[in-house]
């Protein structure tokens, strides 16, 4: 890329430019193409972290910008709309474009969307007016060629002041050309960008509200003259696509029909293309298993590999294929612009509880995981409607009870249908999320009209238009998410599942030295004895010990309910009585008296249970980071707790008066 260095002007000896790696911002409105963009620009030399001093997240990659210059660090804000914050996020991002904080850029890449001028340009001129070197990425143009929109580049860069570059990040069009534009104002050059509205952004924010309006005013006259002047419509009586589909997609009645059927579909889909690879991954670890005892003496350290070790991480990563394939669907909603749709749908139902429509963003994050959940809530500029935001983001029924959900299912709800069609296990999964939903939509009402008492503010949204997924950004999607489960898998999973076949294997019955454990063994070891203590508590639920040593390691982690069953399943069951795979043990496990232990009640007061209570100390963890208090994360975990407790309750004693026993 040495040609670029001679397309900017740059001379290729200096020792400022040879020595010196640029920091370049990323910032412009939500759904304007911004991370399609980062990604483009950074492909896998990406990482997440903390802005310096506060704990919003950022997201960083290096931009291989020339072949003759040190990479450029790329910063990608939170989206924004305009400099005038109103939330965390948008302080941050509004703070660091200033040059209020730590992060001194060499240039602003501000994100225009070339299929919404209007609005987009209103932060391009704020941002202008600092006298910062900018330099404007025009994305979405093949959009707006197919929606026979012409821009004139040139004019509009001579209109804004700064250069202008249409991108097409996902083709990679125009990134040549905004290299060489970053690189010609992200090093000393002369650089005086148009002053179009008097006053600096910093006076305006202290100006008085009069003052304000009249900036904004002149800001968007100024926007209307730029896009009268730089763009033509060839066809202006042509309906717009997305405007077509969202008259379905949005209706009143069809909307949360279609909205439904989506959700049916996806978990269909789940059960049915998953079960090959699935079944292919536990037979790996099983023959991993079978490899060890064949070639290791028999004694505790062949016990720990095979019974702690490979059961409890295979117990988990067989659900790898489920897990990615949500996020496949997940990530193919979001980026075809169907997920704002989805958001547009709930937002009058959460006002009817009292919380803000910005609710659902953080509440749909959740049902990945409640860490980014909670953590996304900064967007909701209200203390109160954060709050109870966060307090009913575990509701949602995140990847790590998708495996509790399906092992109950595979072992008695496998095989059946529902009117010969639909899966029955896509229906139950269907209706444990949603009985999250509306158990949130319940306490968040109470939580409204309580401790938590304040109005909800109007809602806006911008409704991105549709696109054909990018396969490259649900492709980094996926290996976020995977890198992300078999690092939990391959650390907290794998401690655990040491620890717990520790508790399981000590102290050791003499009869059992240098053999897998028998049932006394594990009844007699420390974890039997722990399960033992609670098995009152816990018996009206549906629940022995066995289960509630379960219910103890997932304390830590939901998912480690599985691996915790395997191994105390493979400790307890004698060798030649032992089964093919975890749901047939819990399809074969008796009593003493030949009563079976679990049963398709005791199976879905156990997944009521895994719904309703705050099982994850990262999730306690993040409340307490981002409430800066203990009081909310023990709130949160006693409440659930109970709730759990009660529903659980509820479900398994009347499944018994019911007959259901």
């Amino acid at each position: 890329m040495s040609a670029i260095l001679e397309m900017s002007g740059i001379d290729q000896s200096s020792s400022a430019v040879a020595a010196r790696p640029l920091t370049v911002i990323i910032a412009g409105n939500p759904n304007a193409g911004k991370t399609s963009l980062f990604n483009a620009l950074t492909g896998l030399r990406q990482k997440v972290a903390n802005y310096p001093g506060v704990t919003v997240e950022s997201k960083s990659g290096e931009w291989a910008i020339s072949d003759d210059l040190p990479a450029a660090r790329l910063i990608d804000l939170p989206g924004l709309y305009s400099l005038d914050a109103t939330s965390l996020d948008e302080e941050i991002a509004r703070d660091l474009l200033l040059d209020r904080g730590r992060m001194k850029a060499d240039a602003i890449v501000v994100v225009v969307d070339a299929t919404n001028l209007v609005r987009n340009l209103y932060l391009a001129l704020q941002l202008i007016e600092t006298g910062q070197p900018i330099v404007v990425a025009l994305t979405m143009y093949d959009l707006a060629e197919r929606s026979k929109l012409k821009i004139d580049i040139e004019r509009l860069s001579a209109a804004l002041g700064v250069a202008v570059v249409p991108v097409v990040a996902k083709q990679r069009r125009g990134l040549l050309e905004l290299a060489h534009a970053v690189l010609n104002v992200g090093f000393p050059q002369e650089f005086q960008p148009l002053r179009l509205v008097s006053g600096s952004v910093q006076d305006q924010t202290q100006a008085d509200h009069h003052t304000r309006q009249s900036a904004l005013i002149k800001r968007y006259a100024t926007i209307e003259r730029i896009v009268s002047d730089t763009v033509e419509t060839s066809d202006g009586s042509r309906k717009n696509l997305s405007e077509r589909i969202d008259r379905i997609v949005t209706h009143k009645l069809l909307g949360p029909v279609i909205l439904l059927l989506v959700m049916l579909l996806v978990f269909q889909s789940i059960f049915s293309w998953a079960s090959l690879p699935m079944n292919l991954i536990a037979n790996v670890f099983s023959g991993l298993a079978d490899l060890v005892r064949a070639y290791l003496p028999a004694g505790i350290f062949s016990d720990l590999l095979t019974d702690g070790i490979i059961a409890g991480v295979g117990g988990v990563v067989a659900f790898l294929p489920q897990i990615l394939l949500l996020f496949l669907f997940i990530s193919l909603l979001e980026d075809s612009g169907y997920m704002a749709r989805a958001a547009f749908l709930m937002d009058r139902l959460m006002r009817a509880v009292g919380l803000h429509g910005r609710a659902f963003v953080p509440l749909l994050s959740s049902f990945a995981c409640a860490v980014p959940g909670v953590m996304a809530t900064r967007t909701i500029e209200n203390p109160k409607d954060r709050i109870a935001t966060i307090m009913i983001a575990p509701f949602m029924s995140c990847s790590a009870r998708l495996p509790v959900y399906t092992l109950i299912i595979a072992a008695f709800f496998a095989g059946r249908t529902v009117l010969g069609i639909v899966s029955l296990g896509a229906v139950i999964i269907l209706a444990m999320y949603l009985l999250g939903i509306v158990v949130a939509i319940i306490v968040a009402s109470i939580l409204k009209r309580t401790i938590l008492k304040a109005p909800a503010p109007p809602f806006v949204m911008e409704l991105p238009p549709y696109r054909l997924p990018n396969p490259a950004n649900v492709g980094r999607a996926l290996l976020t998410r995977s890198t992300v489960f078999l690092k939990r898998a391959g650390t907290v999973i794998l401690s655990i599942s040491i620890l717990l076949w520790a508790l399981t294997a000590f102290p050791r019955n003499q009869t059992n030295q240098g053999s897998s454990a028998s049932a006394t063994q594990i009844e007699n070891s420390f974890a039997g004895r722990a399960g033992r203590l609670i098995e009152p508590v816990i018996k009206p639920l549906g629940f022995d010990w066995k289960i509630g040593i379960g219910l103890i390691s997932s304390f830590a982690a939901r998912e480690t309910i599985i691996s915790t069953l395997s191994i105390v399943y493979n400790v307890g069951d004698n060798s030649d009585d032992k089964t093919s795979s975890l749901v047939d043990t819990l399809r074969n496990a008796k009593r003493a008296d030949g009563t079976p232990i679990w049963t398709p009640l005791t199976g879905v007061s156990l997944m009521i249970f895994f719904l309703l209570a705050c099982q994850c100390m990262s999730t306690v963890a993040i409340v307490r980071r981002e409430t800066n208090s203990w009081r909310w994360p023990i709130f949160m975990v006693g409440y659930m707790l109970a709730l759990a407790y009660v529903a659980s309750l509820v479900t398994f004693q009347g499944g018994r008066l019911l007959g259901f026993s």
